[in-house]
Parts: structure tokens; sequence; C-alpha cells
């Protein structure tokens, strides 16, 4: 703890991390907000179902290209430009009464114009630590945004329940533009600008390191999407157990990366992690199937091994955040986090879509053996092809200078 303590006294890092959270915190209520918003309006899942489903291919599509333009136009035009646009349509979306097809359209518009504050706020962190306290920031970072993910959630579901899914988007739109202002205003990201990118679109992603971040970001993310869905239907009708299971998930999570922290990060170090999260999960296939029939083994014996699988999730993100920055160009390090990112929301979104036909057919144990089956594979693809992995424990991440220095001929 010592080192976060010296971590947390560098000037701006407080600042700039709880700036991100909070301006990051729609995006663990936005998505439950519109799906029950949509709902309501029109009586249909389905129909809530679809507009969800632009709301999610608008932010896969947008994370790499918003990215990019802020080396191009400047991080505080892209993100006061996005965050606008997105209260905007969030607000149409909460206050207008339209067909169908119009809410479709908005929230396309509404995932296209997410803020890119994850892919900012991780470019500005080489620029605001030395290079000995970056593997402990982003291990901060990967433990503390699962506050995001125990909190948001539950805030959002009370506001809707209690006052109406109208409230509900419109808090929303309050924390997006006070959490979005109070970031985009911090001088660390007036003072931090991304140099212009020479290479097409794109290119980053041929960086093996990038596309394998990607691969187990994918891979990972799924692995948790099953879990969520897989707890919802074990514990979700009308009990209070699936918030306290999807809780401890979370908090050994942040138990772990916080553990973790100032663990040295050898090529190894992602197919160990994910190997953590890929025995949680097989134990809690285990422990389901044998305690599924009662009411208090049952979610405590889930509860017990999901924080083990838990343990592994914050390390393996920040691995996947520190190799991703080490292996880069300054100019192409936002544009590489919004391809991760990319990975992320179609992971979080096939999870859940393999999920959910697996409870249908076989149950929730079929459910949770899918989570184990995601995080099994992402420790193989890690193992597999560990050489492409950057030996950080000798060397800082911080992305590669975009200027190398010219030899002077005397």
């Amino acid at each position: 703890m010592a080192g976060y303590r010296e971590l947390v006294r560098t000037p701006g890092v407080i600042r700039i991390i709880a700036a991100q959270l909070t301006a990051r915190f729609p995006n663990g209520m936005t998505s439950l907000a519109i799906l029950l918003h949509i709902e309501h309006v029109t009586g249909s899942y389905g129909a809530a179902g679809l507009v969800l489903a632009a709301t999610s291919i608008g932010q896969a599509v947008s994370g790499p290209v918003t990215s990019r333009w802020m080396g191009m136009w400047g991080m505080r035009k892209v993100l006061t430009l996005t965050m606008t646009i997105c209260a905007i349509c969030l607000t149409v979306i909460a206050l207008g009464q339209m067909v169908l097809p119009a809410y479709v359209a908005l929230g396309l518009i509404t995932g296209l114009s997410t803020p890119p504050i994850q892919s900012a706020a991780r470019t500005i962190y080489p620029k605001l630590v030395t290079s000995r306290q970056l593997t402990p920031l982003y291990s901060l970072d990967a433990s503390l945004q699962e506050i995001i993910w125990i909190v948001a959630p539950v805030a959002v579901t009370l506001v809707a329940t209690q006052l109406g899914t109208v409230p509900a988007l419109l808090l929303i739109v309050v924390i997006l533009v006070g959490g979005g202002s109070w970031f985009i205003l911090s001088p660390e990201v007036g003072r931090v600008r991304i140099p212009r990118s020479k290479r097409r679109f794109g290119k980053v992603l041929a960086r093996p390191t990038v596309l394998l971040a990607t691969v187990i970001g994918f891979l990972l993310i799924g692995a948790c999407a099953a879990v969520e869905a897989s707890v919802v239907a074990s514990y979700g009708h009308g009990g209070f157990e699936a918030g306290i299971v999807l809780a401890v998930f979370s908090i050994g999570s942040l138990a772990g990366g916080l553990s973790l922290g100032h663990a040295p990060m050898a090529p190894w170090a992602m197919a160990r992690r994910l190997t953590v999260v890929a025995t949680g999960l097989v134990l809690t296939v285990i422990a389901f199937a044998l305690f599924s029939g009662d009411p208090i083994l049952s979610p405590v014996g889930t509860s017990a091994t999901l924080i083990i699988a838990g343990i592994g999730i914050a390390p393996a993100l920040a691995v996947l955040f520190a190799m991703t920055s080490a292996s880069v160009k300054f100019s192409d390090t936002a544009e590489a986090y919004g391809w991760i990112g990319t990975g992320q929301l179609i992971g979080g979104a096939a999870g859940s879509a393999i999920a959910g036909f697996l409870i249908d057919g076989t149950g929730a144990v079929g459910a949770y053996a899918a989570a184990g089956a995601f995080a099994l594979l992402g420790a193989i693809v890690a193992a597999v092809f560990v050489r492409a992995f950057p030996d950080l424990r000798h060397r800082d991440p911080s992305p590669l200078p975009d200027t190398e220095p010219n030899a002077i001929i005397t």
C-alpha cells in the first residue's frame, strides 16, 4: 500500500482517476436504463433489445474512430462534441414519444457519440506519473473501475423502479455532463496533446500485441458477461441474491487488482492471471451443480468460487493496458485502446448472447460453463502467443516515442 500512497500523492492523479470514473459511470447505467425505458414505453422486450443492440453497435464502431480523432482535433474538442450529442440523444429518448425506428436511430447515435473517456484517460497516464509508477497506476485504474459495475446497475435500477425510467435516463444525462465536464476541464487534459498519427486508420491492429490484447479483452469480458447473465438467471427472480453475488465477484477483482498492482509483468503474467479466472469459473460450475437446489448453499458456494475468479480479472486487465502502452507509439495509444474497447464490447455482447441461449436450453449451469470456456480459451491464447507479450519486469510500460534521435555526423 505504500506504493499506492506515493502514487495518489502525485499531483493530478486523484483528480484524473476520480473525474474519469465519474464520467464513465454512465457506462454501467445506460444499457440497463434504455432496456427498462423502451420496454416500459413499448411493452416489448424485443423492441427494447433492438434499441439496445443499436446502441451497442454504435459504441463498438465509435471507439477507435473517436479515439483517433483526439489526435487530429484535440481531446477537449472531441470529448465535448461527443458528450453533447450523447446527452441530447439520451434526453430525447427519455422525453420523446416516438415510433420504434426513431428509438433505434437515436440508440445508434447515442452509441456512436459515447465519449472516449477511457481511451483519453489511459493516454494521459504515461504523461502524469513516472515510469516506475505507471504499472501500479494501470492496476489501480483496472481495480477502481469495478466500482462502476458494482454501484451503477444497482443505482439505475433503484431509480427506475422507484421513480420511473424517465428520471433514470435524466440522471444518466446529469452524471454524463457533470462527470464529462469535470474530466474535460481538468488541467491534465489540456496539457496533454496526442500527436497526429502517421499511420492509416486501423493499421495499429497490425501490431501483434494490440491484436492480442483485443482478442484477450474479447474473451475476458465475454466470460464476465456470461457470468452476469448466469447469476441473474440463477438468483434474479425477486430476490437480492443476484446483486450480492455479482458484488462479491467485483470485490474479488478489486482486491486482486490492488494486491497485485506492483507485481512484475513477465510474458507469462497474462496466462497465469487468466488461469486464475478460469479456475474460479470451473469451480463455480461445480459448486452451482452441487448446490443449485439449496437456497442458502447455492449463493454462498457460487460467491465463494466467483471471488476466486474475480481475483484474476483486474490484474489481467492491468497487463492488457500495460502491454498495449509499451508496444505502440504515443500517437497510436488512443486508437489502440479504442480497438481494445471495441473488442471488449463485442465480447460482452457475445458472452451475454451465448449465455442466454444456454440458459434457455440447459439452464444456468450451461451458461456458467460457457463463462469458464471463454476464460480458459483466453488463458490458452495467452500461453500459445506468450512470445508476443513484452517483458515488463525490467522496463516501464511507457509508449514508444514518436520521434527517434538522429545521428549527427561531425
